[in-house]
């Protein structure tokens, strides 16, 4: 997308200054929605208490703890350079496997969702 310095058209995205590529990765509204929902449903579960989120020029990473002093159990990754190969989407376990890998979030997020159904029954 070229900038050419008018503002009509441009309401919700981020534009970045002229010459100058992206400086970082990050999720998209709808993208962030769907995580964050996860996350709630897990919290109430007594699945997750905590996650951190951290954006880079290569990818954007939302990572869930069960305890703040501990690795994540559960690291989701999205990175835009991998699109036409395996898929942007990687979901990490606990000690760094990767559990999922795809083109559409939901279909990431899908082992995630199964362990929430047990952790209710």
């Amino acid at each position: 997308m070229k900038n050419t310095g008018q503002i009509s058209g441009l309401a919700g995205q981020v534009v970045s200054f002229p010459g100058r590529g992206a400086q970082q990765v990050g999720f998209e509204r709808a993208e962030l929605m769907r995580i964050l929902d996860l996350y709630g449903r897990m919290v109430a579960a007594g699945e997750w208490r905590d996650y951190a989120m951290n954006f880079d020029r290569h990818a954007a990473t939302f990572a869930a703890f069960r305890r703040a002093a501990e690795r994540p159990q559960a690291r989701l990754e999205k990175r835009p350079a991998l699109r036409a190969k395996q898929g942007m989407w990687t979901l990490f376990g606990e000690h760094g496997q990767v559990l999922k890998r795809g083109h559409d979030l939901a279909n990431v997020l899908a082992p995630m969702e199964r362990r929430l159904l047990k952790a209710v029954d």
